[in-house]
């Protein structure tokens, strides 16, 4: 079998590039694109503006007293969505196998690909300069022998990066970074390995695997072959949605039950048409709350049948709040979602009285 050669690329500051790309005036200016209001969030900052602190996520004002003039903007979705269906159409240019992440990142698999060509360091660099030439942004890029290492090797030399790691480059590329550049290693994680000696990706590869199965269960064998670079994971062109939500941060607290139960229905209403739409019927009703003192809580209730509607849906998430303390501790945000998804050519189980209809 020939070597796979996967390409991870990810748009630099995405939102923000697009922003100073349409407005000629903010290029070269600190641009932060988020929500506007008391509660909003920084969802992209332009480079300029990250040398001033400014993050994505960080509460917008914060951002603002780090960066007082700055260029501060709302997030304008379906414009994001519309440069990202640009991208993908030049990625398939060059090959079929093409894994979305995101509206901004995207693995390529150019193992085979409609160049004829065995360098995938060649794909990258065109697949860069085509979306400079045609869409006027930059893109940074990791060649790999897997989506790991590819994915690590494009946020190296952001921004209009590209860092090529050949398969036997690859322990020496790991060696000597921060553990937590390893998938599935969070805070807790890094946490428990510094207490092990274990700070870089080198010195996890030097852990026996029984160890790391015992101090981390399932998960330990598969951190153990991503330290050695391995992964077998395939580029997917079709990824399941595993959820399909919709949330709602107030600008004041609320304690309000009557209100809560208008936004949920509403959003329900708009959950359930998403979900429609995709041809989607789901088992699972997920319903979020972050208190005025920002605890974050889900609760959750899968059924033995499959949500057909927005009514139902919303009788479901109604039926959660008895699970919260919504309409005794105010309110900071709430959200509804659908998990445990299936098609609807599935089929379902009819109910006592479909059955009957059909005889």
């Amino acid at each position: 079998m020939r070597e796979r050669k996967v390409i991870h690329v990810d748009m630099d500051a995405f939102y923000a590039s697009i922003e100073q790309r349409d407005h000629p005036s903010l290029r070269g200016q600190p641009v932060i694109v988020g929500g506007l209001g008391p509660r909003g969030v920084v969802s992209a900052a332009s480079y300029e503006a990250r040398k001033f602190g400014v993050r994505s996520a960080m509460p917008m004002s914060q951002a603002r007293k780090l960066c007082p003039r700055g260029y501060f903007l709302p997030v304008r979705m379906h414009r994001y969505r519309a440069v990202s269906r640009q991208i993908q159409r030049i990625f398939r240019g060059y090959t079929d196998l093409v894994e979305p992440v995101s509206l901004d990142e995207s693995y390529l698999d150019v193992t085979e690909n409609k160049l004829g060509t065995r360098s995938a360091t060649l794909i990258a660099k065109q697949v860069k300069a085509k979306i400079r030439r045609e869409l006027g942004l930059t893109a940074s890029a990791g060649v790999g022998p897997n989506k790991f290492v590819a994915k690590i090797a494009s946020g190296l030399q952001k921004p209009d990066g590209l860092v090529v790691v050949p398969p036997r480059e690859v322990d020496s590329f790991l060696r000597d970074l921060p553990v937590h550049k390893v998938w599935g290693i969070g805070r807790v994680t890094e946490r428990r390995l510094k207490a092990m000696g274990v700070e870089t990706i080198g010195q996890l590869a030097t852990v026996p695997v029984q160890v790391m199965q015992r101090q981390f269960g399932k998960s330990g064998q598969r951190l153990c072959e991503l330290a050695h670079g391995r992964d077998d994971s395939p580029v997917s062109p079709v990824r399941e949605r595993k959820s399909i939500s919709l949330e709602h941060t107030f600008d004041t607290d609320v304690l309000s039950v009557q209100l809560l139960k208008r936004v949920v229905g509403d959003q329900a209403e708009k959950v359930a048409a998403r979900a429609r739409s995709r041809g989607l019927r789901a088992r699972t009703v997920v319903l979020k709350v972050r208190y005025a003192d920002f605890r974050l809580i889900t609760r959750s209730r899968t059924l033995s049948q499959p949500v057909e509607n927005a009514a139902e849906l919303y009788g479901e998430a109604l039926s959660l709040f008895g699970k919260t303390e919504i309409g005794q501790c105010p309110v900071r945000l709430v959200g509804v979602g659908l998990a445990n998804f299936i098609r609807e050519e599935e089929g379902r189980q009819l109910t006592l009285f479909e059955r009957e209809k059909l005889w």
